[in-house]
């Protein structure tokens, strides 16, 4: 059932959007809203159940998070897993070997690296059961937090050669084992790749560029009977310890000496705070997006998107991106760390 809040939400966007287009605008805001909500109603759907050990999953970034205790669960369902991991001495990768099945198979796979790449290819081709390579997982990925400018073109490249060349380049080479099997390939973007957060830009143009390739593929594999599906979480920081922690002091010294004028030291202070008290808050246990992920995976009828947050945040991001740039841009200004940011950066121009 949606919360009193959920439902006061609603009301005020339909109420922006139609004044922005006028009575048509309230009509379709309701249609789209309804659209929306049946969308989202829990649904009986056919699933079906793989012979043991017949078909085989493939989940980069293993190493830790979701990847990690998605290779455990789908280990425990029967599924050859092949685990894909950055490190495959680290940690995570022995304990994964150490606690799952003879059939749950480490592979060391850098996805920035072709060669790491065509070794775990030839590697799966080598070890498949009997009905091949059912799915890929791209999972694997950074995140980070800081303004535009804080950023360099290095830190860019880091992010984007991760989160989006490192699933084509893993997409590309193991897209006919799946197409053979009529299988599935399931992406782990974020809210990001829509919502426009403030700080968020690197990570937000990896994903919104990872969405492009995964709506892309989706249609062109649509003829050979694979489906697709793009995992979206919210905030799951504390679930998955993916957030970058840095001190202020870090990001100080990457700033030359104009952005140090431009950006103050008590901004920077209080914005590392701020963002990080934000990721803190997050979900703790990663079982919703896992579930998802697991859905994707076994549904007869996967969805293409799976928006994974809270109620309240579920209403708001399904519509925002209906809303007009104007309205978009608007939602910015109320929010607390827009206004210290301005009162700050104001000081500083004094």
């Amino acid at each position: 059932m949606w919360s009193k809040v959920a439902s006061v939400l609603i009301l005020i966007l339909i109420v922006c959007i139609s004044m922005y287009f006028g009575g048509h605008g309230l009509t379709y805001s309701f249609f789209t809203l309804i659209l929306l909500m049946l969308g989202q109603a829990p649904t009986q759907r056919c699933m079906f159940l793989s012979k043991k050990y017949e078909r085989a999953v493939l989940v980069t970034g293993c190493d830790s998070g979701f990847g990690y205790r998605l290779a455990k669960t789908l280990d425990s369902m029967g599924f050859v897993v092949f685990a894909g991991c950055l490190s495959s001495n680290g940690q995570g990768a022995q304990t994964l070997l150490k606690e799952g099945s003879r059939h749950l198979k480490l592979i060391q796979l850098d996805v920035t690296r072709d060669e790491d790449v065509r070794l775990a290819k030839a590697f799966v081709e080598a070890n498949l059961p009997e009905k091949g390579l059912w799915a890929v997982v791209n999972n694997a990925g950074i995140s980070d937090w800081g303004e535009t400018e804080w950023n360099s073109i290095e830190d860019y490249q880091k992010m984007v050669d991760i989160n989006l060349f490192g699933s084509i380049r893993t997409s590309i080479a193991f897209l006919p084992l799946v197409r053979a099997s009529k299988g599935r390939m399931v992406f782990v973007s974020s809210i990001f790749a829509f919502f426009n957060c403030l700080s968020m830009g690197a990570y937000s143009v990896s994903k919104r560029g990872l969405e492009a390739f995964a709506d892309c593929l989706r249609v062109e594999l649509s003829n050979f009977d694979v489906k697709v599906s793009i995992i979206q979480p919210g905030n799951f920081g504390p679930a998955t310890n993916i957030r970058s922690k840095k001190t202020t002091q870090e990001i100080w010294d990457k700033l030359d000496d104009e952005r140090k004028v431009t950006f103050s030291r008590s901004y920077i202070e209080f914005a590392n705070e701020y963002f990080q008290s934000l990721c803190s808050a997050g979900f703790k246990d990663s079982r919703m997006v896992i579930d998802a992920m697991v859905h994707a995976l076994n549904a007869a009828q996967p969805k293409s998107h799976y928006l994974l947050v809270s109620t309240v945040e579920w209403v708001f991001f399904l519509v925002f991106p209906l809303l007009p740039t104007f309205l978009k841009d608007a939602i910015f200004t109320y929010t607390p760390i827009y206004h210290k940011r301005r009162e700050i950066l104001s000081q500083q121009k004094q």
